[in-house]
């Protein structure tokens, strides 16, 4: 094997482990909400993050800018937002199987 064939090699084989190992980061903080608050009232239908009154798991709400419907962002942003509201739910548990 040449060593052009063997960097090119090297060089796919970091670019791919960089790429999963970004994903799973990404993943990891995707569930730390510590910095968030749950807005509600200016979601598009099916973007939702959880829960609401009439159903629980998000993507699940059916019209725009339901007043129940609500999604994580950096805190102090609902406040900005017009015709937002801060909400406080707590997400159900997973069903133990």
């Amino acid at each position: 094997m040449t060593n052009s064939k063997v960097l090119l090699r090297a060089a796919v084989t970091t670019v791919l482990a960089m790429g999963i190992g970004s994903m799973a980061s990404a993943a990891h903080a995707a569930d730390d909400h510590s910095g968030d608050e749950q807005c509600a009232g200016v979601i598009k239908a099916g973007k939702n993050d959880c829960s609401t009154s009439m159903n629980d798991c998000h993507g699940h709400v059916e019209s725009d800018a339901n007043a129940m419907a609500w999604i994580y962002v950096p805190k102090g942003t609902c406040d900005k937002i017009l015709g937002a509201h801060l909400v406080k739910v707590t997400e159900p548990a997973p069903k133990a199987r």
